[in-house]
């Protein structure tokens, strides 16, 4: 299955005119497509005029052309024709929803199509034509624009695609397109993506410096440590950019103040450069030109080293053609590492490679190798992503992306102009018996192509690679992200409550994410009073009069005049007076009912033990026996009706304080006393729920691992899900010890977690939100702990956007504002994480010296561990919290867990009272 190109290009290209026209209308080129290209059988009637926006017979062509592009491409990959629905519009919900928008040729961008099709049904939308699109001004926004898409090809679930018209046309949250600067569609493209509202993928500006080959080699050289051909450059007034190329690398830089009377120079660097060590043993110099007009242009020649003359006149020749900003590139040519032939010795020419990468931005600005595929073909020939057969490689690749980091807004093509995803080709070569890679260019689309079809490969025998292989995912995920954050920008919401330390990060994501958020806090004195739009002091410390407290917050929004969005709160204590409040000003949130419902622990527990459906498996499977207990006399009747070892808690607690396993009905009587003498009101320990009364529950325990499932819901529907592993923790006690995410529990039983959670939120009938379930995976399946109705707490928020690049926090505040999350349909771990909690009673010492707050947050820095503080000062107690959460990353668990164990034996965080080891057991 090896590509031998018997008819590619001649090494030696000749440079007419005619070669530098780059194939296509997105590149630049002009004049009618190709006819007759594409062998199958598809529908030809279809409504591809979009109407108010007629188009000439030229741009009419391809647009036909690349439908039948689109039809092809689908034919081979075993799926369905497109079907023209075009005659009933689309209405949708504008300004309220995803829409994902691809302007370009449907083989380029294919596999981000198909994944976008699987990751958000019916959002990813491909336009054929400029015309299919519009730009019109944003209010309020001065030389902004947003796009409007009225026509579009529509990607679902099973490679099912539609012929849509929108009406009104949707708003596009994201748009990629193929871009160009000669005449045709991609200028037209590249029109249209400058000064968007709304994020894009690629800019002409940002497109012109990266496929820019000198700028590019000398950023992967210098900043990315790559190796690079080495490379003598003639430069014609070079952009600030390019700096003088460090000659230790490879890279000569020698710019021109004019293209003509260059003769003497030119020949000094050339011959200087041929003789150079730089080259080692190469026997061929390739001489092109470099710079935007000329990517994707056959505009070189081949020389032996020897002949300085031909080369000299090539280049010389060439610095006619020049304009500002380009170069003529004299070059190393890296003969070709041969495959061996498995039948022996091959009379051809032999066999060469290519390496083609696809980096992708991901979350925090982080490049994340997405594929690496090789190319195959002839020894002989120019290997190109068009003449060679794409197969799997194993490697890794470090990409630089910093260079837009310094650059404008202007430079870059807007404010919301990203690269987020780059192709890095290089050449494999074989020096004194060594493979090594050279990098010789980055591109855009060419590399994704080259990957996509290496998974079309396996398209027609069902044969694919599995999920989570997919080139695209990587950039369909950022799309989303961006996607979610471009329609959250400027939100106005409401939160009630602010929280303690640990909620630090909610006031610095708002920011980043340009919410504006208005707070209602008891404490005057509260630091976020400064971070918000609005601060309103209210005193709701006493949740058994929230049903009053709602009526008259709702009165004091209305008397400030808040337009608001939407209203939420993560903070346990608030959860009920948030949904009371929402249902008074007429925002989205669970019914207060529901929240009533997962607030009560032995509520929880007995509404779901009566839950026996349908549908099966119902609720009821997943609940566990319990009483409530007020008084003395309950606690009496309770020894009798649930089962022991038994476990009692607060109805309203929160972070395991007051939890204790109790083994029979003196101790049970015992620590019903101690909690009602101890933690009476909210004074005795704020935050933990003793606003709503220290009731407490006694519930049968039992034996398991512990789990947390992390849910994101919205209209009754699952969309993501995140399973985490607790480590034992210290019985009698239930304060958490350690953790580890993702869960090292197999497929089956993570699914029987994810499940058994989504269904005790239904049953109580929470059905929009961010949800955190507390479970026990028993010998019998899941067993429900308890029902938090927010937000998972501690390190959850940050562990998960760290493993996956989703925001629980963003998507709250989506669900809050009546917005379905943009959220990737199958979410990846980008490694592990495995954790431990310190105690002040266990880590005062060490805390206080050995692994103090500064010492932690160092090398939190460093990247040497993950740090959540939780509490803000030292102060030991009988009813204590985690004071902080100290993790480190790992490829595998086991490489973080004993990263971790080192860390805490180094720190004085492990010691015979507190056997980090023994926590982390489970996690092998």
């Amino acid at each position: 299955m090896l590509s031998l190109d018997p008819s590619g290009p001649e090494w030696d290209c000749p440079l007419g005119s005619k070669d530098l026209e780059e194939e296509g209308p997105w590149g630049g080129g002009s004049g009618l497509p190709p006819t007759g290209c594409f062998p199958g059988s598809w529908r030809q009637d279809v409504g591809l005029d979009c109407k108010g926006s007629p188009e000439g017979a030229e741009a009419r062509a391809w647009t036909v052309y690349y439908y039948s592009l689109l039809q092809s491409c689908l034919q081979q990959a075993g799926l369905p024709e497109t079907q023209d629905r075009s005659q009933v519009p689309r209405t949708g919900c504008p300004g309220a929803e995803v829409t994902l928008c691809v302007l370009g040729s449907p083989s380029t961008f294919l596999p981000v199509l198909l994944e976008g099709g699987v990751q958000s049904p019916g959002n990813m939308l491909l336009c054929l034509s400029p015309a299919w699109l519009m730009k019109v001004p944003a209010p309020g926004q001065p030389g902004e624009a947003a796009l409007l898409v009225s026509k579009a090809v529509s990607f679902h679930p099973g490679g099912l695609t539609f012929l849509d018209d929108f009406v009104p046309p949707r708003r596009a949250t994201y748009f990629l397109a193929g871009l160009g600067l000669g005449p045709g569609r991609g200028r037209e493209a590249a029109e249209l993506a400058r000064d968007l509202t709304c994020p894009t993928g690629a800019s002409a500006e940002l497109a012109r410096l990266l496929e820019d080959r000198l700028l590019t080699r000398q950023l992967l050289a210098q900043q990315g440590g790559v190796a690079v051909p080495a490379t003598l450059a003639f430069t014609y007034k070079p952009p600030g950019l390019l700096r003088g190329g460090d000659a230790s690398l490879g890279l000569r830089l020698v710019e021109l103040s004019g293209k003509e009377g260059q003769e003497t120079l030119v020949k000094e660097e050339v011959e200087t450069f041929l003789c150079s060590e730089a080259l080692g043993d190469i026997l061929q110099v390739a001489v092109k030109l470099s710079g935007w007009r000329w990517r994707g242009r056959q505009a070189w020649r081949l020389h032996p080293r020897a002949e300085l003359g031909a080369v000299v006149d090539t280049v010389l020749a060439l610095l006619e053609k020049l304009e500002e900003e380009e170069s003529v590139l004299v070059e190393a040519v890296y003969p070709p590492a041969q495959l061996p032939c498995s039948d022996g010795p091959s009379p051809g020419p032999g066999l060469a490679v290519r390496i083609c990468a696809v980096v992708c931005r991901t979350q925090g600005d982080r490049p994340l190798l997405s594929k690496v595929v090789c190319g195959v073909g002839r020894g002989d020939r120019p290997l190109r992503h068009h003449n060679s057969l794409p197969r799997t490689l194993e490697a890794a690749l470090a990409a630089v992306l910093a260079l837009e980091a310094g650059l404008s807004a202007e430079q870059r093509g807007g404010r919301r102009a990203h690269t987020d995803f780059l192709g890095v080709d290089f050449a494999l070569t074989a020096a004194g018996g060594v493979l090594t890679p050279v990098a010789l260019e980055l591109n855009g689309g060419l590399c994704l192509e080259a990957c996509g079809a290496l998974e079309g490969l396996w398209a027609a025998p069902r044969l694919g690679p599995a999920a989570d292989e997919a080139v695209a995912a990587p950039l369909v995920e950022t799309m989303l992200r961006r996607s979610a954050r471009c329609l959250m920008e400027g939100k106005q919401l409401l939160v009630v409550g602010a929280g303690g330390v640990s909620k630090k990060f909610v006031w610095e994501a708002a920011r980043d994410y340009g919410l504006q958020l208005h707070l209602v806090e008891s404490d005057p004195n509260h630091f976020a009073s400064q971070l918000v739009q609005t601060f309103i002091h209210f005193d709701m410390t006493e949740h058994r009069r929230d049903e009053e407290n709602a009526r008259l917050l709702a009165e004091l929004v209305r008397a400030r005049g808040l337009k608001l969005d939407g209203c939420f709160s993560y903070w346990d204590d608030c959860l009920v007076l948030t949904a009371l409040l929402c249902q008074e000003l007429g925002l989205p949130c669970s019914s207060p009912a529901a929240m009533r419902l997962a607030k009560q622990k032995s509520l929880t527990q007995l509404h779901l033990l009566r839950h026996h459906g349908p549908p099966w498996p119902a609720p009821s499977l997943h609940a566990v026996p319990c009483c409530p207990l007020e008084s003395e006399a309950d606690v009496e009747r309770a020894v009798h009706q649930v089962p022991l070892p038994g476990v009692m808690k607060l109805e309203f607690g929160a972070g395991a304080v007051g939890v204790r396993l109790v083994e029979d009905a003196p101790q049970c009587h015992e620590h019903f006393s101690r909690i009602t003498r101890d933690l009476q009101g909210e004074a005795d320990h704020p935050g933990i729920g003793l606003g709503w009364g220290n009731a407490m529950l006694l519930m049968e325990f039992v034996e398991g691992t512990e789990h947390d499932v992390d849910l994101v819901l919205f209209g009754g529907r699952l969309l993501a899900a995140f399973v985490s592993d607790n480590g034992p923790t210290r019985l009698p006690g239930f304060t958490e010890t350690a953790a580890c995410m993702p869960t090292g529990l197999a497929p089956e039983q993570e699914a029987q977690m994810v499940q058994a959670a989504f269904r005790c939120c239904l049953g109580c009938g929470l059905l929009d939100g961010v949800f955190n379930v507390e479970l026990k995976l028993t010998g019998a399946g899941p067993r429900l702990i308890e029902i938090n109705p927010r937000m998972g707490g501690f390190y959850l928020r940050d562990w998960i956007l760290e493993l996956y690049g989703v925001d629980l926090l963003l998507a709250a505040v989506m669900v809050a504002c009546g917005l379905r999350p943009a959220l990737p349909t199958r979410p990846r771990a980008r490694g592990h994480l495995v954790g431990v909690m310190c105690l002040v009673s266990q880590h005062l010492q060490a805390l206080s010296s050995t692994a103090s707050r500064e010492t932690l947050q160092a090398l939190h820095d460093r990247g040497l561990l993950r740090l959540n503080l939780l509490e803000e000062a030292l102060v030991p107690g009988e009813y204590e919290e985690p004071y902080c959460s100290v993790a480190c990353a790992g490829p595998s668990p086991t490489e973080a867990r004993l990263r971790l164990l080192g860390l805490c034996q180094g720190l004085g965080i492990d010691g015979p009272s507190y056997p980090v080891a023994h926590f982390l057991s489970h996690f092998k």
